[in-house]
C-alpha cells in the first residue's frame, strides 16, 4: 500500500516539485497552500498522511501553530511531521523540534537528503509500531507498543521525540550513550550540527518525568546513561 505524504507550502513551485519527486518515488501525495487546509486534511479519517512536509511561514495559522494544534489532537500526535523551512537560525530549528517535528531541513535543499531523512523518520515510526515490550522498575513504566509513560503511577506526556528518546535511553539501559549516538538513533542520520538540540531534549524529558527525570544521569563530557528508577537519587524540587 503506497504511503500518502501530505505537503503543506504555500510556495507553489516547491509544491509541485515536491509533488512530482514524491511521485517518482513511489509515494502518494495530497498539497495544501495554508495551515487552514492542511488541518483539515491531516485530520481526515478516511485517509490520515503518514507523514507531513510543513512549512513555517504559511498564510493564517503558521506552520508552528500547526504543528503544536497537531500534537494535541489525538488522532494526529503520532504523525511524523518534517518542517521544511528558509528559518535556518539555530533557535528556530530547536523550536521546531521542542514542540514536536520529528526533522527540520532548511531551504534551499537536496531532494535526496530530504528523501534520505524522510525514509529514515519513516522506519523510526513503522519500527515504533510493531515494538511490544514493557519496561518497569517499580516506579517508571513504559509501554514502547502504546507510547504510553507512567511516573508513580501518574500518565506523563511525551512528543514522539522525546519518546523516542527515553526509548533509546531504556535499551542501553546502564551504558554511557553517547551524544552522537543518540542524535543518530533518535535523529535517524549523521548529525554534524550543535549537540544543544540533543541537550534541550533530554532537559524537557527529565521535567516531563518529574521525580523520575533522575533515572537519566549525564556523563560530563561525554553523554546520558538511564540507570532506572529504582537507585536514581529523587529530584530535591
Amino acid at each position: 500500500m503506497q504511503q500518502r505524504i501530505l505537503i503543506i507550502e504555500d510556495d507553489a513551485d516547491i509544491a509541485e516539485s515536491l509533488d512530482y519527486n514524491f511521485k517518482r518515488e513511489g509515494f502518494r501525495t495530497v498539497l495544501a497552500e495554508s495551515g487552514e487546509k492542511g488541518h483539515r486534511l491531516a485530520m481526515d479519517k478516511n485517509a490520515p498522511p503518514n507523514l507531513i512536509i510543513l512549512d513555517l511561514m504559511l498564510p493564517g495559522m503558521n506552520g508552528m501553530e500547526l504543528c503544536r494544534k497537531l500534537r494535541r489532537e489525538p488522532s494526529t500526535e503520532k504523525i511524523p511531521i518534517v518542517m521544511l523551512t528558509a528559518k535556518a537560525a539555530e533557535r528556530d530549528k530547536i523550536a521546531g523540534l521542542e514542540i514536536g517535528a520529528d526533522d527540520y531541513v532548511v531551504k534551499p535543499f537536496s531532494f535526496k537528503e530530504l528523501m534520505a531523512r524522510i525514509r529514515a523518520v519513516l522506519r523510526r515510526t513503522e519500527s515504533e509500531s510493531v515494538e511490544s515490550a514493557t519496561y518497569s522498575d517499580g516506579r517508571l513504566t513504559v509501554d514502547f507498543g502504546d507510547m504510553r509513560v507512567e511516573c508513580e503511577s501518574f500518565p506523563v506526556k511525551l512528543t514522539r521525540k522525546e519518546f523516542s528518546l527515553l526509548n533509546a535511553l531504556i535499551k542501553n539501559s546502564g551504558r554511557v550513550a553517547t551524544r552522537q549516538n543518540l542524535l543518530d538513533d533518535v535523529w535517524g542520520y549523521s548529525y554534524f550540527g550543535d549537540t544543544r538540540t540533543l541537550d534541550v531534549h533530554i532537559r524537557r524529558l527529565r521535567q516531563k518525568l518529574g521525580e523520575c527525570g533522575a533515572c537519566i544521569e549525564t556523563v560530563v563530557g561525554v553523554g546520558y546513561r538511564f540507570v532506572g528508577c529504582s537507585t536514581a537519587v529523587p529530584s530535591s524540587k
